[in-house]
């Protein structure tokens, strides 16, 4: 696999990211708040195959507490040959240093982030903006 890798904004295309969420499938993000949310990443890494986008993530970051990786995901033609790790192995190591690295999960997939070192948090807790849709994907417990 010969892929090219990018960690500036320069040339994203965040509808070409919208799409890549959509079939990964991660669901639908505006691309608004993608670039406002990329933007305001410490740490970002963008996978390109022949010019095209086919594996993203990024790390929320404060260059000394904490690093929150987030919002990873894979083209489904490149999902089992190992991007996926490489993304997560890039943001783990660039937030090395911190005192954390927190990472958000889709659930059924913590599995695969315990091989990075990851543990699951028994006091984690979030506000989500559509409460119940978190609750019923499995985000949220009813506590």
């Amino acid at each position: 696999m010969n892929l090219k890798w990018q960690t500036s904004l320069d040339g994203v295309s965040w509808i070409e990211l919208c799409d890549l969420y959509r079939i990964a499938p991660l669901g639908e993000k505006d691309p608004v708040e993608l670039e406002t949310s990329f933007s305001n990443s410490m740490y970002k890494f963008f996978a390109y195959q022949d010019g095209k986008l086919v594996g993203v993530g990024r790390a929320l970051a404060d260059g000394a507490d904490c690093s929150y990786i987030c919002d990873v995901a894979v083209h489904p033609d490149f999902q089992g040959t190992g991007l996926g790790k490489e993304i997560i192995s890039r943001l783990t190591k660039a937030s090395q240093g911190h005192k954390k690295i927190i990472l958000y999960a889709v659930p059924g997939k913590e599995a695969f982030y315990n091989k990075f070192g990851f543990r699951r948090m028994t006091t984690a807790m979030a506000i989500f903006a559509d409460q119940d849709k978190a609750t019923k994907s499995g985000y949220l417990t009813q506590d």
